[in-house]
């Protein structure tokens, strides 16, 4: 019955076929008591999902293929009401969770870093994400300072989140089987983040300016944030690339152009 319905490139669907795999993903959220929902992106063909329906939370479910939201409907009678037909990246979550709600899934790879974006946009109701990503952008999200891979996604996920690689997942776990290999990663959001939400567009503007061109030393790069000429730029600090800076770093960089600006 399941290999009647395909796989859409226009969705960026692999589905997942492996069973373990599905119930460690499933297994890789936090213990029960930490939120009361739990909501998945792109359930598919409801691999996952059926490990997740054994779980005492409020469950829903996000799917923008109308073909799947149907074989959900028919396979998974437990479900109704609980689909959500749409566009994740277009969904106002707030209409759908007055709480706090973890999210999870394996994640539609074209549009995986978006979910990740709209999660910290998220950041107050989501203390917990789990998800699959292809391999190269989990190592980005998990990346130390230093690191080749270290960069934009890496510096605005880890201002709001502890990340964590979990394991990775390959191709033939999948149909039709991704040219890629696969990771899942686990977000909990800190307790006590180093951004303050006061900060935080500034906070944002900085990183994107800074790693916009990456080969450069920050001076240059920052240099028409700051007012001409200022001194602040002779500082050793600025002869730095993006990839050297830690998240303190790029917090007190924040610091310091607010101060500026107002001056």
């Amino acid at each position: 019955m399941k290999g009647k319905i395909k796989a859409k490139k226009s969705y960026g669907q692999h589905f997942l076929t492996n069973e373990q795999y599905a119930e460690r993903i499933a297994d890789s959220l936090a213990p029960e008591g930490s939120y009361e929902a739990l909501l998945e992106v792109g359930p598919g063909r409801g691999m996952l999902t059926k490990y997740l329906l054994d779980k005492k939370l409020d469950f829903k479910a996000v799917e923008a293929d109308m073909d799947m939201v149907k074989y959900l409907h028919q396979h998974f009678p437990s479900l109704a009401g609980r689909v959500i037909a749409a566009d994740f990246l277009r969904l106002p979550l707030e209409d759908h969770f007055g709480g706090a709600f973890a999210i999870i899934g394996n994640f539609p790879y074209n549009i995986s870093s978006q979910i990740l974006f709209k999660a910290i946009d998220y950041r107050h109701q989501v203390p917990e994400l789990v998800g699959m990503f292809q391999k190269e952008v989990a190592e980005r999200v998990v990346a130390p300072p230093g690191s080749k891979v270290y960069g934009i996604i890496s510096v605005l996920v880890q201002a709001w989140y502890e990340t964590e690689y979990l394991f990775g997942v390959s191709p033939d776990n999948f149909n039709p089987p991704p040219q890629v290999q696969s990771a899942v990663i686990r977000l909990r959001r800190k307790e006590h983040p180093l951004v303050s939400a006061e900060e935080d567009g500034l906070f944002r503007q900085l990183v994107k300016v800074s790693f916009g061109q990456r080969r450069k030393m920050l001076r240059n790069t920052l240099k028409p944030l700051l007012p001409e000429n200022d001194p602040l730029l002779d500082d050793a600090f600025f002869t730095q690339r993006p990839e050297q800076l830690s998240l303190a770093d790029f917090v007190q960089l924040t610091k310091w152009v607010k101060e500026r600006s107002k001056a």
